[in-house]
């Protein structure tokens, strides 16, 4: 399996990237100690977020429960009058994903449905020409993906559909919970607000409250399987610069986007100190976390530490277990635009 790997070391500071049901950011234990944690969910969504706005031709997909309005108007467009667009809509959203009984104020589906809008509009010239659902929706079977070209997000981060499994995509890339390479305890932030409008003679705050927050040091990592990306479930409909440029945008997205919680109030927004690219043309992903399984101590802060654990990890694994690259490139050693062209040229 020809697959990219980026190992990415990151210090960010007062913040909470990442909140669990009690609102505290959230933490996991490792190596026997707290550790700050991102949820996969929470970057990939951040990154998904970023890949649209640096390349909106490519991802165009979206997760909703709202299949209904623009399959209707995608439907009327395939000349369907108002009334038979409507029920064709709700058979074929039925058939999907389950219409959901119990909404009152909008047509909606049980659960969400990663959408591309070229496969909407595939879904309803199918259906206008045959009248029939079934065949419409075999007209998008991802056994040959080009109602989801337009959506390499699906293609990437997978998609899974429980009612026609013909329609499930395997994600092409994996992602690891972000973990702090040290221990990290959640702190208290108390804050007071002042009322602009109390009078001069009243004392006090107008609202006092608390939040949760944590500062770490994390060890990121993220795979990407080029063989897939590039087979007839996923982008093969595709010219090889269509598929650099999304990885490129895929790559870029996954270094630099940062989950937006309290970006206003706590913003984290940095940059990684290092992140290491790997491409091998056999074996699976490997992530470097355990280079961080004895926590790092340190009074002189985390990240050149981290860096220096991360390089020896690797080396061990390539040293002990025989793993061979075809392509190594490190940030800071090279820049940005220099990595990412290294990479591209290794997208089949």
């Amino acid at each position: 399996m020809r697959h990219l790997e980026l190992h990415i070391i990151q210090s960010v500071p007062v913040a909470c990237l990442n909140r669990d049901d009690l609102n505290s950011p959230k933490t996991a234990v490792f190596g026997g100690v707290q550790r700050a944690r991102v949820s996969s969910q929470s970057w990939k969504r951040a990154i998904r977020e970023m890949a649209k706005e640096l390349s909106p031709d490519h991802f165009k997909g979206e997760r909703t429960r709202l299949l209904y309005e623009p399959l209707v108007a995608a439907l009327k467009s395939a000349e369907l009058t108002e009334a038979e667009a409507d029920k064709a809509a709700k058979e074929i959203i039925d058939a999907l994903v389950k219409l959901d009984a119990k909404s009152t104020d909008k047509v909606k589906s049980t659960t969400l449905y990663f959408m591309s809008p070229l496969e909407i509009q595939t879904l309803a010239m199918a259906y206008s020409k045959s009248k029939d659902v079934k065949k419409a929706i075999k007209a998008i079977d991802t056994k040959n993906a080009k109602a989801i070209k337009d959506a390499a997000d699906i293609s990437i981060f997978g998609r899974m559909v429980a009612n026609d499994h013909s329609l499930t995509v395997e994600a092409a890339a994996m992602f690891s919970h972000a973990l702090s390479t040290h221990k990290a305890d959640n702190e208290i932030d108390f804050f007071a607000a002042v009322d602009d409008l109390q009078p001069k003679e009243e004392s006090g705050a107008g609202m006092t409250s608390t939040l949760e927050f944590n500062s770490a040091t994390y060890y990121r990592f993220a795979a990407l399987n080029l063989d897939m990306l590039a087979d007839a479930g996923h982008l093969a409909s595709m010219t090889l610069e269509e598929r650099q440029a999304v990885v490129r945008t895929f790559v870029k997205a996954t270094i630099e986007a940062i989950p937006g919680a309290r970006k206003y109030t706590m913003n984290g927004n940095t940059r990684p100190v290092f992140v290491l690219g790997v491409v091998r043309e056999k074996g699976h992903p490997v992530q470097l976390i355990n280079a961080f399984e004895n926590p790092l101590r340190s009074n002189h802060g985390y990240a050149e530490e981290s860096v220096k654990r991360l390089k020896a990890e690797y080396e061990k694994l390539k040293t002990t277990w025989g793993i061979e690259a075809v392509l190594e490139k490190q940030i800071p050693e090279v820049s940005l635009p220099v990595f990412l062209d290294e990479v591209v040229n290794h997208v089949i």
